[in-house]
């Protein structure tokens, strides 16, 4: 993949979102940020599960490190957000790599509990220690976001900052990709053994996904906290993680686009099937599963879906069954 590629994804994702900025009211701009900064935090799970195989349910708690890192930053300490951001983002860089060292010795199922139980502790520490995090109150008034004294308080504004660094997530996520690093990764992902043969150090190649993922969440978080402008525990629960996931699975992993197009979906289509009222979950629960069977490469794979011919079928297959393997 040539450097043509990530800049066009990121020249389409200014202007696609630029161009619905213009459109929608204000309750919808609101969603399209809210699903703007999700497709972020599922760009960076993209890189842990998508690219080196590693299921991760705890990725809400390292969004929520940043949350909380960009929040108390700059309600305790009176920080400058854009101070608090990059420093929220290294901390959350630095907890990633150290619960990394000992959880990626784990694989499959292990790992996801181990992930999830690392979710579960966060939000807990997040409920009890009041002192600093404000309990289940959470905290509020983060200051806004300003960019040369203007600040970010509609969601118009917001929206087109926001873009930009969602361009620019995935435009750098997509030269990582392309680089021998995302290739050492995904092969990692196909056959741990096969890769060790070959030279490449799988734990350095699970754990830089695995910090990736951790900064990409810190940095959604971050913008979370400074468009919300109050976080609490809730928002970051272990059900948030398991969200990021559907999301992924749903646009399709291993795809920047998928990941965007994912979180999209799955954040407007509460807005969309409001009328079905409690229902909603298992229509959804059945959306998902249905796109398992007919897309088992997600929307991002709408092109060139599971088939109807011999060949096909038998690549789908090998290409899922591979998938679980490297899993397992």
């Amino acid at each position: 993949m040539s450097i043509r590629f990530p800049l066009l994804l990121g020249a389409f994702i200014l202007i696609a979102g630029l161009g619905l900025s213009m459109m929608l009211a204000d309750y919808h701009l609101r969603l399209l940020n809210l699903a703007v900064i999700s497709a972020i935090a599922v760009i960076g799970l993209n890189f842990a599960f998508g690219y080196a195989g590693l299921i991760s349910l705890g990725h809400a708690a390292f969004v929520g490190a940043g949350a909380y890192g960009v929040a108390l930053l700059t309600t305790l300490l009176a920080w400058s957000p854009w101070l608090a951001l990059p420093a929220a983002v290294a901390g959350t860089a630095l907890l990633a790599m150290l619960i990394g060292v000992p959880l990626l010795r784990l694989k499959g199922h292990y790992l996801a509990l181990a992930t999830l139980g690392f979710n579960v502790c966060f939000s807990i520490v997040a409920a009890n220690w009041i002192e600093v995090t404000g309990g289940t109150n959470g905290i509020s008034r983060i200051p806004e976001l300003q960019i040369a004294g203007h600040a970010l308080g509609n969601e118009r504004s917001y929206l087109w900052f926001a873009l930009v660094v969602l361009a620019a997530s995935a435009t750098v996520a997509a030269l990582i990709h392309a680089s021998r690093h995302g290739r050492a990764m995904i092969a990692v992902r196909d056959d741990e053994t096969a890769s060790s043969m070959t030279g490449i150090d799988v734990p350095r190649a699970k754990l830089a996904a695995f910090l990736l993922s951790s900064v990409y969440a810190a940095v959604a978080g971050g913008l979370f906290a400074c468009h919300m402008r109050f976080i609490s525990p809730e928002d970051f629960n272990y059900a948030h993680s398991i969200t990021y996931l559907a999301m992924l699975v749903v646009g399709g992993e291993g795809s920047i686009v998928g990941a965007i197009l994912g979180a999209l979906l799955v954040t407007f289509l509460p807005e969309w099937l409001r009328f079905l009222g409690s229902a909603y979950l298992a229509f959804f629960g059945l959306f998902v599963l249905a796109i398992l069977i007919f897309l088992p490469s997600g929307l991002a794979g709408i092109r060139r879906p599971a088939s109807f011919s011999r060949d096909g079928r038998i690549k789908t297959l090998a290409l899922v069954g591979a998938s679980r393997e490297a899993r397992q």
